[in-house]
């Protein structure tokens, strides 16, 4: 943000030119943080003076926004919710003066021919405040990586060497610098090519996840007046959703993991994920139970998942403890992580290397962990409504995919018997 030029009653002018309606402003509160507002113009109006002499005013309203700013902001974090705000702001502003066009003039501001709409997705992703933010930027980065490596040649493969993923990263970044995509160039042809690239490079649920979260970013570009026509409609990606496509840990594999150690392995990480393991959480949740989520005395942890809080009945989950399970949490403040992890990313890599070092041959993400949990029970006798109360399903739909894991694990084990000969 530019710098500040504080008026006489404390207010600045962030965004707005000359004739711009409205303006955003900024109000210096005592308590370190500006206040943001919106400020109208209405044109002049004929006022009277004490004296009684007659004069033109300036006829402004403000309109408070509710948001702020840090004044000095000291951490990352505080750098980084002054961006977000500021970016909500922004759109805000931008919104106000389209009705405002829509109610004088009868239409609608057109946006600038040359916005990057590369750019447009970045800002989203940075005012976006929902619990998968994470998977919106994700979403960007393979829509980048399409439109520079379309036959997915600078993407790093498990097998790669430190110098082949070195000069890979220097070759996409050389593709990315100067890399522009206006609106009008979207076209299903690109969309549908977009499709065939996710699905070649992901596995599982990955490429339909990624396609989704691509399309709500799209969708809001259409409502935002930055696309005309919607270049997603008619293009889809389709999965069974009943079939389970991610590779599971069988109990055998799991005991070979919690037997391998290795030097500079994260205590944390690994306790993390074997935890999942045995109790089906997701990395959003496991990253983020404290120990004021275990009871002790009835031996059961409770919280609330990320994926669905506010959005189903079933968010809310209770698991029963064991002894195992207790050693594994241990004890500490009431409002201290029971595991204090790195990023996602440094989490997967730790991952990757662990299982290498176990010699299981499988795609292991952290979520296999989930979905290991489930076959796992469901193979040992447990019914379809236990488990999905576990997994906090809020309907069996969602859990009859591990039934066919299942039957389809039966199968593979009647299969590995030498062949009958009668």
């Amino acid at each position: 943000m530019a710098k500040k030029n504080y008026r006489a009653d404390n207010t600045y002018l962030i965004e707005g030119n000359n004739g711009d309606n409205p303006k955003l402003m900024g109000r210096a509160l005592s308590d370190g943080r500006d206040s943001l507002y919106l400020e109208f113009y209405f044109g002049k109006v004929e006022a009277t003076s004490k004296n009684g002499t007659t004069y033109q005013k300036n006829e402004r309203r403000n309109e408070i926004l509710g948001l702020h700013l840090w004044q000095a902001p000291r951490t990352p974090l505080e750098r980084q919710q002054n961006k977000e705000t500021l970016e909500i702001a922004k759109r805000i502003r931008f919104e106000r003066g389209q009705e405002l066009l829509e109610r004088a003039e009868g239409y609608r501001l057109k946006k600038d021919k040359d916005v990057d709409f590369l750019k447009w997705m970045w800002a989203y992703y940075e005012a976006y405040t929902k619990a998968d933010k994470r998977q919106i930027k994700r979403a960007y980065n393979c829509f980048v990586d399409y439109l520079i490596d379309p036959d997915d040649k600078f993407t790093p493969k498990p097998d790669w060497t430190k110098e082949q993923r070195e000069k890979a990263a220097k070759d996409r970044a050389k593709r990315t610098r100067g890399l522009k995509l206006k609106p009008q160039q979207l076209s299903k042809d690109m969309i549908t090519g977009f499709t065939e690239y996710l699905q070649r490079r992901f596995k599982g649920e990955g490429a339909h996840s990624l396609y989704a979260r691509f399309k709500k970013i799209v969708k809001t570009a259409v409502e935002d007046d930055i696309i005309r026509k919607n270049p997603c409609a008619g293009v889809a990606i389709k999965i069974d959703s009943n079939t389970l496509k991610k590779d599971v840990l069988s109990i055998d594999e799991i005991q070979q993991l919690i037997t391998t150690h290795y030097d500079g392995e994260s205590k944390d990480i690994r306790r993390a994920f074997i935890f999942c393991l045995y109790c089906g959480l997701r990395w959003c949740d496991v990253k983020d139970i404290t120990f004021a989520n275990v009871d002790y005395s009835n031996r059961r942890l409770m919280f609330e998942q990320a994926k669905t809080k506010g959005h189903s009945n079933a968010s809310g989950v209770v698991i029963p403890l064991n002894d195992g399970l207790l050693n594994l949490i241990g004890k500490g403040e009431r409002d201290a992580l029971i595991f204090p992890l790195p990023s996602h990313t440094m989490c997967l890599k730790a991952l990757r290397h662990w299982t290498k070092r176990a010699g299981i041959d499988k795609h292991i993400t952290w979520h296999c962990a989930r979905h290991s949990f489930a076959v796992n029970i469901l193979n040992n006798g447990a019914n379809i409504k236990t488990v999905a109360s576990l997994l906090g399903h809020s309907s069996l739909k969602h859990t009859e995919k591990y039934t066919r894991a299942v039957d389809s694990l039966k199968e593979a084990a009647i299969n590995s018997l030498p062949e009958l000969k009668l």
